[in-house]
């Protein structure tokens, strides 16, 4: 990562050294700003957004849950309004010590030795990104809209896939058999 990069985001450095085992908090905000840090298309404008941390400490290992809860605002896909989406997710991740910096286990991540803080940024943006939809609907759009739609692709569906998927019939046939 280029240095600018974590300079901006030292901010949600969690300095674990010092703390003694056992449960601790802390709240980060994270806004414009912060999304800015991440190169991604951000479909979404002015983040109000308060990422709460737990860390627990035990004397091998870290763990973290880490709670996103605001809104952000959304363009709808069919109106191309506006709208405020409700944000809440958490993720719990494990924090180990290696030789070097590893993510490359689901849920795990391992940090060197000698690391004496753990930045939270990116798992804070991830926890947000999780609860952003694919689809942006906004609320405003009427229920028959809505079914109207997904009658339409619905029939765009059927024309591509297959009638019965192998999977599913492997499936079947396990469960008539108990």
């Amino acid at each position: 990562m280029h240095t600018h990069f974590m300079d901006k985001l030292r901010k949600y450095d969690i300095v674990f050294s010092g703390l003694k085992d056992g449960k601790h908090s802390f709240q980060f905000e994270a806004d414009q700003e912060f999304f800015k840090q991440f190169d991604t298309e951000q479909e979404f404008t002015n983040p109000r957004i308060i990422a709460d941390v737990l860390m627990e400490k035990h004397s091998t290992f870290l763990e973290f849950w880490i709670r996103t809860s605001g809104t952000v605002n959304l363009v709808c896909d069919i109106s191309n309004e506006n709208f405020d989406y409700p944000i809440d997710h958490t993720i719990k991740v494990l924090v180990k010590f290696g030789e070097e910096y590893d993510d490359s286990e689901e849920d795990v991540i391992t940090i060197p030795q000698h690391d004496h803080a753990f930045n939270a940024a990116q798992l804070i943006y991830e926890d947000v990104m999780l609860s952003v939809p694919m689809k942006k609907i906004s609320p405003d759009i009427p229920e028959e809209t809505l079914q109207e739609l997904e009658k339409y692709s619905a029939q765009e569906e059927k024309t591509e896939e297959p009638e019965n998927d192998p999977r599913w019939d492997a499936l079947k046939k396990l469960r008539d058999k108990n």
